[in-house]
């Protein structure tokens, strides 16, 4: 059976565990393995912009021994000129991992049906899973063990990052914490898949309306920009509306006095963050987007290990 990585809880508790430690051993040494020795051809379709999933993922491929094939979403019109399921099974014949930045979570569903081989969400419209294992491995180098750390996320609950947090932060036992405007919290059935699977590994995952309860003690403060890719139009009425949500100074200042701040960027800094937190001594930024080298490699390497 070929194991995709299309959603954040496709990993278990002890998988994810797995991809995180060999992410560690991947960045200690970021040559030794090359699973994609031949080279192997992971093909890159980018629907969406990009910068840090395009050179994360290119050069991680690149080092595990493979090539990165770059497909530009617009000139194939998938799913235009022609159909998801046609692009699948031509893909699948000529690379051996497909990563995919697109819109609806059905076209990538909808891939893995077709394709063949792993197929990886290098971001979507619901889950942003490979930022979220750079995410986790950021805050394993800077806090330890992941099990009972306090993450607050805070802005727009509803977006790709929300879930992302709350199902791969329930994954690793963290007390997932997610803080939003009312009308833009995650789906209830977030909330509930999360919680169930924190009944498993001891953690946690709640709604806070109120943004300074959400931060007060956390370990890790996060926000992402509060307008995402494709709802542009709604930016002025979004940067009134989640004011309460900036991550200022003085609301980092609630959370723990050694907490890590997170941003999986592009950011704007005066709207959803200060200069002040996204470039002072307790954001981790840089690191977390270096991660996604590691962390990426890390799942390309668990899935063809895993595959047929």
């Amino acid at each position: 059976m070929t194991r995709h990585f299309l959603r954040d809880d496709d990993l278990s508790p002890e998988e994810q565990r797995r991809v995180l430690d060999l992410a560690a051993t991947l960045k200690a040494a970021p040559y030794d393995a090359k699973p994609l020795a031949g080279p192997r051809t992971v093909a890159m379709i980018f629907d969406k912009p990009t910068l840090r999933t395009q050179a994360s993922f290119a050069a991680g491929i690149a080092e595990l021994g493979g090539h990165p094939m770059l497909v530009d979403g617009k000139l194939a019109g998938i799913g235009v000129r022609e159909s998801v399921a046609d692009v699948a099974r031509v893909l699948g014949r000529q690379a051996s991992v497909v990563v995919w930045r697109t819109y609806a979570q059905s076209r990538i569903d909808e891939m893995a049906t077709y394709a063949g081989v792993p197929v990886v969400n290098a971001l979507t419209d619901d889950f942003h899973p490979c930022q979220l294992l750079a995410d986790l491995l950021t805050v394993r180098e800077h806090k330890g063990a992941l099990g009972g750390l306090v993450v607050a996320f805070l802005g727009d609950g509803a977006c790709n990052m929300g879930n992302s947090w709350l199902l791969a932060g329930a994954t690793a036992g963290m007390h997932v914490r997610v803080s939003a405007p009312v009308g833009f919290e995650p789906d209830s059935s977030m909330v509930d898949e999360a919680a169930r699977i924190a009944e498993g590994t001891g953690g946690s995952a709640v709604l806070e309306p109120d943004p300074e309860a959400a931060v007060a003690g956390a370990d890790v403060v996060v926000t992402d920009t509060w307008v995402s890719m494709g709802k542009e139009e709604e930016a002025q009425a979004r940067v009134e509306l989640f004011g309460p949500w900036q991550v200022t100074a003085e609301l980092m200042a609630k959370a723990d006095p050694g907490a890590v701040f997170l941003h999986c960027l592009p950011a704007y800094r005066g709207k959803e963050v200060d200069a002040s937190v996204i470039d002072g001594p307790q954001s981790v930024v840089w690191d977390e987007a270096e991660n996604r080298r590691h962390a990426q490699k890390a799942v390309l390497a668990f899935l063809l290990e895993d595959g047929p």
